[in-house]
Order: structure tokens, then sequence, then C-alpha cells
């Protein structure tokens, strides 16, 4: 069995579908991977493995492939990471650099989340219930992450609704959070 690892900021054993959206961190402590936040994405809303995801995060979607995609027309965002409902994770953006997940966002006295954070989304919604393989492959991903940059752990980990109260609301109620973080410990 192989084992998954982080080499030069990229995932070993994952799609690599690369994003133009991202830049460098800042120099120094200012941009150390210090945060990893948890989202969800679906597109359309509620729908699940359609291509449109990948190409979002490419700057490529069809916005008139559906209705509710007028409103993502010249949208610039990435994440680091996909988890599809089938265990399936694709990464996007190098974790040496900056993906443009958070948006306006804080924490512990820092704005700005991009600057430090790895964002990971999984395929979801707010009220739909993940698969276990994406919580299986969270896990692991998670782990290879620990491992990669030290100043991970499991108190450095939020959800999007942590980070940006008010303006949004994922990984939503039905993350377990419990089950998540249960299964980094021992």
């Amino acid at each position: 069995m192989q084992t998954i690892s982080i080499s030069d900021g990229w995932l070993t054993l994952s799609r690599k579908c690369e994003s133009p959206h991202f830049n460098q961190r800042p120099e120094g402590a200012e941009g150390e991977v210090s945060l990893l936040v948890i989202h969800n994405i679906s597109l359309p809303a509620g729908q699940f493995g359609l291509p449109y995801i990948d190409q979002l995060f490419q700057g490529c979607l069809d916005v008139e492939a559906d209705a509710s995609f007028c409103e993502l027309e010249g949208l610039t965002v990435s994440a680091h990471f996909l988890i599809r409902r089938d265990g399936e994770i694709v990464q996007y953006v190098s974790c040496d650099d900056r993906a443009w997940h958070a948006g306006v966002s804080h924490y512990d006295g820092r704005d700005g989340c991009n600057d430090f954070a790895i964002g990971i989304e999984l395929e979801g919604t707010d009220d739909c219930k993940y698969t276990d393989m994406q919580y299986q492959q969270l896990r692991v991903l998670t782990l290879a992450l620990f491992d990669a940059y030290p100043m991970l752990n499991v108190k450095t980990i939020v959800g999007h609704s942590d980070i940006a109260p008010g303006r949004k609301t994922d990984p939503g109620d039905s993350f377990d959070w419990q089950r998540y973080l249960a299964s980094l410990v021992g």
C-alpha cells in the first residue's frame, strides 16, 4: 500500500488540476501555513459528480451551462484541495502557494486567512450528510498536511463559517466535527 504525502507542496496520489487562481504567500511568518479551513461546494447547488467545480477553479466555467452560474461569471477562486463524494482527492494549488478560498476572513487576531491557510473543499452542502469515503480521505489528507506543515494540528482546524461568520456557513451542520477530529487523534 502506497503512502500519501506532501512533496514540494503537492500531494502524492491525487489528481492534479492546476488553477491559475493563486499567488505567492507573504514572506516569513505571515505566510507560514498555520491554519486548515474546511469548506463545502457543489455546482449546481446540491448536485454532485459534475465537472463544474474543476472548471470554476480553473477559470473556464461555462456560465451558460446552468442558470445559477450567472453569478459566478468572472469569479476568480480556488482551493488547495477538493474531496469528491467518492473520495477522490483533487489538488488545484500547491500548499506552498496562496489559494483564493477564504475571502474576507479573520482568525486569531489576523485578517486575510488565505495568507496562512490551506483550504479543503468537500463536495457537498450544509445540509447533506458527507460520505464515509470523504471522512476517510479527509483524515488521510489532514495527517499528511500535519506531517508537512508542523504548525498544523487539531487545534488549528476551522470551518469557513468560523473565519467568515455571518458571510459563510460551510461546512454546515451536516459536517460531523466530532467524528473528523476524533479520527485524527491516536
